[in-house]
This record gives C-alpha cells, structure tokens and sequence, in this order.
C-alpha cells in the first residue's frame, strides 16, 4: 500500500521525536517555579540566553520579569532556573554582581537536582564558561578584591 507523502513525513517526524528523548516536559516545573516565586515570563526566547528584572509600579506592586528559554532540555531548564535565581536570592544580596551570577548558578544547579533532572555536561560547560566571562569582566572594571568561591575562575578567565 502506498501511503501519501504527507502521512510519511509526519510520520517519520512522529517517529524522530520518539526516538530523541531530550526534549523532556518539564512545564510542571515551570509552573511551580513562576507561582512559588512569583515570577512573569515576559517573552520565550529563541536562542540560550536570559534576562530577570523587577518592576515597581506607583501604586506599590512589584512584578518579577524573566526572559529565557522555553525549558525543553537541561540547558533550558537550567537557564530558566538561573533567571529565576535572580528573583530568588534578590539583586541586592550581594554587592558584586559576579559574585550574584555564581549564587544564582549554584541555586540553579541545586534546583534542578532537588527537581530531579541531572545537570549534564552543558549545564556544567554554560555555568564554567558564564563564571568565567563575569570574572574577567569584574577584573577588566577593576575589582579590588574577588570574593574567594570566584578564585577558581580567575585562571580561565586571564
């Protein structure tokens, strides 16, 4: 029997999907993070980057923003999770912002772990290669002395 084109290629697309676990669901962790943080995805973005920032309207609300990802890997989700760290731990609990970026990543890692999905070696690259660039970018603006959990970074920075 000779099956239309079209069935063929939603199968064979059906069937890739299938075969290629890593794209997991993970929008019940989305949804515990946003309601138990109250936290507001303001756009899903296209590419591996994010952005958290915190709004404070006249009448005194407060809303909590990110921009990430749609969390369909363990990149996604730990990226996800970094921007949510952002409103977690606060932007004003430490006063160097790499120092911010490397709390917020050990939360993230930490996270994910307690949720039950295994950071893999990209969660582990993206977090390395982050520390790395925040650290250099702290000592080319001059930083006088680099909190000592960031020390580790400094060689691969340089």
């Amino acid at each position: 029997m000779i099956l239309p084109d079209r069935y063929n290629r939603l199968n064979s697309t059906a069937a890739f999907a299938d075969s290629y676990d890593c794209m997991a669901d993970y929008s019940h962790i989305v949804e515990e993070m946003k309601s138990r943080f109250d936290v507001r995805v303001h756009k899903w973005r296209r590419n591996m980057s994010g952005c958290a920032w915190r709004v404070y309207r006249t009448d005194g609300t407060v809303i909590n923003w990110i921009e990430t990802p749609v969390p369909k890997t363990p990149i996604s989700l730990a990226i996800f999770l970094h921007e949510v760290g952002h409103h977690v731990i606060g932007f004003e609990a430490y006063k160097r912002r790499c120092e911010e970026e490397y709390h917020v990543w050990v939360w993230a890692i930490r996270e994910m772990k307690r949720l039950g999905v295994e950071p893999d070696e990209r969660v582990h690259r993206r977090f390395e290669l982050s520390m790395q660039y925040a650290v250099d970018k702290a000592m080319r603006r001059g930083i006088k002395q680099l909190p000592e959990p960031l020390e580790q970074f400094v060689a691969a920075a340089a």
